[in-house]
């Protein structure tokens, strides 16, 4: 199963030219971040209330992307809220994301030529949680946006994640944005997830936008 992280590099990738899509530095930072924090809520290692993050079990997964990020959270001595997170794992945004990238070229779904990275395969599937139909995530995710299908509840974690930090705006052109801002409003407020998760991605959710708000 591929990590948020992981499932943003692939959409934001230009899967003909091998270059990522050029959105600003701090989405960017603020994206991994997110990915990370809901990686972490839905394994069950973190919740949230009105006024913290906190960890609800400190068992590291044995996964390079995620552990770093618990562990700190688990060491500190001191109690914060998810925005403060968010931006503390921000800053790790380029060891996320190269451990991210290894992992993608690793399993096969990349490789690197000459600094860019293309697909090894151009209709590479990518696996979706719960055995449901193996599509490629870019094309998965505008399937949904484009449509009225019953979204996976992972699309509608990257979906909100994308919105919140502003990557649509990238992918899409104004016209196609705008044709679809409905429809992701509409899959953002589904509750297809636990209660207990749903809450901590939504606080992530809110924590994100809050931090990216001196950018608009």
């Amino acid at each position: 199963m591929l990590r948020f992280s992981e499932e943003m590099l692939l959409l934001l990738l230009d899967d003909k030219g091998g270059e990522f899509a050029d959105i600003p530095m701090l989405s960017f930072k603020y994206a991994l971040a997110g990915a990370v924090l809901m990686d972490l809520a839905m394994e069950s290692r973190i919740d949230t209330d009105e006024d913290r993050l906190f960890v609800t079990d400190p068992t590291p997964l044995g996964d390079e992307l995620l552990d770093p990020s618990l562990a700190r959270i688990v060491e500190s001595t001191e109690e914060h809220d998810t925005r403060h997170w968010v931006e503390q794992i921000s800053t790790q945004a380029v060891e996320i994301r190269e451990r991210s990238l290894a992992r993608l070229v690793q399993r096969g779904i990349l490789r690197r030529e000459d600094d860019y990275f293309l697909w090894v395969f151009q209709t590479r599937r990518y696996p979706v949680i719960n055995n449901q139909t193996i599509r490629e995530v870019k094309l998965r995710i505008m399937e949904v946006l484009f449509s009225n299908e019953i979204p996976d509840v992972r699309d509608i974690i990257i979906i909100s994640l994308a919105d919140v930090c502003d990557i649509f705006r990238t992918l899409l052109s104004r016209r196609e944005l705008q044709g679809v801002t409905q429809r992701i409003e509409q899959v953002r407020k589904l509750d297809l997830i636990g209660r207990e998760v749903s809450k901590a991605v939504r606080d992530i959710e809110s924590s994100l936008a809050v931090a990216m708000w001196p950018m608009h």
